[in-house]
Order: structure tokens, then C-alpha cells, then sequence
């Protein structure tokens, strides 16, 4: 009866199964720092300009005791001597005017706006992810932008300009339609109303074109144990039919090929006769 089994296993052909389907804001949120010398008399510079999120320190360099105090209410140093510092961040744009409450004299801080550009990130498929070719799939990504709206996110495959989807969700995705086997880095690139750009970290896949499925290497084990040897592309999955009686077979097993050649073992072999087959898994 084994025997009549290995024939049967290797008469049935293969099926592929596969399926075609005064520094400005900076990229990385660094804010700059102004210095800002409280002299005897005077502030220097007296008028400072900066961009929102950036830092003034004013330093005390005279002999005298000083303070900077805002005229609105913002901050206060409260009058201390040299050598002391003190520093602010300014979030918001506009102008902030400031005093010495020990002396009388006055500066200002103006704090221009500045546009933030969006953040984005692949988050499907994978750094790593193998598909076959032809690959038909999605491309997802999430946007966001703390000062204004995204408009566009434009997918590429290394230079080559894939697709734009305008006015995108926090979740954007884009659909792939035949792409060839090759290696590829997929980025993002997320354009804000204010025009503002920012690109992606890139996540590598490859397509790659399938084999032949051949199956070999028959041995029986035990009475409820199978054991045979496909050939794979590494990184491919492959789903693993079974049936005692034909035309029908029923899937056993989907398994993600981790080498050219897959060891299959089927602990459910418990009939007389069983028939397998193996085929290509379509892409995710």
C-alpha cells in the first residue's frame, strides 16, 4: 500500500496557484537657542527675532543685579545678581515685549511662525517582505502634521513615482498594480497646505519570479506520518493540500518557505491512500 501511495502522490502534477493581483525649525524638531547678554544698561542685542519653538537665554555679564521680566506676563527671572541665566521657550508667534525691573530698560522678542513639516512612515508591507511577481498590493502609510493639513503623499519605488493620493486619512494607502520582480525601497512623501515635505524611513521587499512547484523525497514514517520535500522560492508562502480521494483536497498547512527546498511533514497521513499537493499562496 506505500507503494501505491508514492505513485499517487507523484502522478499528480503541481499547481503554481499564483495570483496576479535664528535657526528655523529644523526636520527633526531641534530647537535653536538665542543668547541674549544682560549688560549694566542694556539688553544685547535689544530686539531678538526667532522662530516658534526656539529658546532664548539671557546671561547676566554685568555687575549689577538684573532681571528679565516679561511686560505681558509671560515670564519673570525675578532681580538676581551676576553670574546667573535664565531661558525661555517661546511656542506661539508674535511679539513679546520685556524689562529690567531693576533699571527700566526694555527689549523684545519676535517670534515668527514657522510650518512644521508632516510626518510619515510605511507601516505595510514590511522591511524585508517577499512577494511574487507580479505584485499586486497595497501600500500603507500614516500621516499627521501638528500645525496644518496634509495634502498629498506621493509613493515611490526607489526614484520611480508609483501613485498620489490627495488629502489623505491619518491612514493612507496606495494600490500596486504589476510590479516586476526586482528589489525595491519603498518611501513616502507627505506634502503639507503650507508646502512642507518630509520623506519617509525606506522599507526593502522583493519580487521575485516563482519557481517551478516540484515535490520529491517520499517517505512514510509511521502509519500517521508523511513526509515529502517541495521546491520554493525563500520568503514565498505555500499552502499544502491533501485529499484521500480525488478531484477533492483540502488544505493542511500554509507555511512561509524558509529555503529553496521545504521538508513537509504530514502527522495526519492516517489513510490508506492520500493524495498532496502544493501550490503558491496568493500575495497579502
Amino acid at each position: 500500500m506505500l507503494s501505491n501511495n508514492l505513485l499517487k502522490l507523484f502522478w499528480l502534477p503541481a499547481i503554481s496557484g499564483l495570483a496576479v493581483s535664528t535657526c528655523a525649525w529644523s526636520l527633526s524638531g531641534q530647537a535653536a537657542v538665542t543668547n541674549v547678554n544682560i549688560l549694566d544698561a542694556a539688553f544685547s542685542p535689544a530686539n531678538t527675532t526667532i522662530n516658534a519653538h526656539d529658546q532664548v537665554t539671557w546671561t547676566w555679564t554685568g555687575t549689577l543685579p538684573h532681571s528679565t521680566t516679561s511686560q505681558t506676563g509671560v515670564w519673570n527671572s525675578t532681580v538676581v545678581p551676576p553670574p546667573h541665566s535664565f531661558s525661555w521657550t517661546f511656542t506661539n508667534a508674535g511679539n513679546y515685549p520685556y524689562i529690567c525691573l531693576n533699571h527700566g530698560f526694555t527689549g523684545s522678542v519676535t517670534v515668527q511662525s514657522v510650518n512644521v513639516p508632516p510626518s510619515v512612515a510605511i507601516t505595510s508591507p514590511t522591511n524585508g517582505a517577499v512577494f511574487a511577481a507580479p505584485w499586486t498590493g497595497t501600500i500603507q502609510a500614516t500621516v499627521s502634521d501638528p500645525d496644518d493639513a496634509v495634502s498629498k503623499v506621493d509613493f515611490f519605488a526607489g526614484a520611480t513615482l508609483l501613485g498620489t493620493v490627495a488629502n489623505p486619512p491619518a491612514s493612507a494607502s496606495f494600490t500596486v498594480t504589476n510590479l516586476p520582480a526586482g528589489n525595491y525601497t519603498l518611501t513616502a512623501v507627505a506634502t503639507d497646505s503650507g508646502g512642507a515635505a518630509n520623506t519617509s524611513a525606506g522599507v526593502g521587499i522583493t519580487v521575485v519570479t516563482p519557481v517551478p512547484i516540484i515535490l520529491s523525497s517520499p517517505n512514510r514514517l509511521s502509519a500517521s506520518a508523511f513526509q515529502f520535500t517541495y521546491s520554493a522560492n525563500p520568503g514565498l508562502r505555500y499552502v499544502v493540500l491533501r485529499s484521500g480521494t480525488l478531484p477533492t483536497l483540502s488544505p493542511i498547512s500554509t507555511n512561509t518557505a524558509a529555503s529553496s527546498a521545504v521538508s513537509f511533514l504530514d502527522n495526519g497521513a492516517t489513510a490508506a491512500v492520500n493524495f498532496y499537493r502544493v501550490r503558491l499562496a496568493p500575495n497579502l
